[in-house]
This record gives structure tokens, C-alpha cells and sequence, in this order.
């Protein structure tokens, strides 16, 4: 399984911060997280979100492997 983070408003949607899923993939784990809550869903695919596999920035689909910590990160706002 892996742990998924949310931060900001993107844990104040999902009403979590943390928690375990089991996943494929980065994209199956958001069609997971969207099935699950359609709010969550249309937030994590919302512009500027941010996913790092592993405290790693990543752009499109990577594999997951048992122990993965995938973060979703809100776009960053400020100057």
C-alpha cells in the first residue's frame, strides 16, 4: 500500500491528511480518490496541483510499489 498526503485545501476537501490505498499507478490512485470523493477528484486534477512520488516532484503516470508516499500538493499562491 502506499501513503497518500494531502495538503491544504486539498486535505480540507477530503476531510483527511493521511492515510493508505493501495494503487497501480499515480493516475488509478486519483481515479481511486475521485470515485471516492468527486470533489476530491475534480481538486486533485485542478490546475497547478503538484504530485511527488517519494518526495519527488513528478510530472504524468509513474508506477507505485508497496511503501510509496505520494504527496498531492495545492498550487502555491503569494508573492
Amino acid at each position: 500500500m502506499a501513503r497518500v498526503l494531502l495538503f491544504g485545501k486539498l486535505a480540507d476537501i477530503a476531510g483527511w491528511r493521511a492515510r493508505p490505498m493501495a494503487a497501480a499507478t499515480i493516475a488509478a490512485l486519483t481515479d481511486l480518490l475521485a470515485a471516492e470523493d468527486p470533489a476530491l477528484g475534480e481538486a486533485l486534477r485542478g490546475p497547478g496541483v503538484q504530485v511527488a512520488l517519494d518526495q519527488q516532484l513528478v510530472r504524468g503516470d509513474a508506477a507505485l510499489s508497496d511503501g510509496s508516499e505520494v504527496a498531492f500538493l495545492p498550487p502555491m499562491s503569494g508573492g
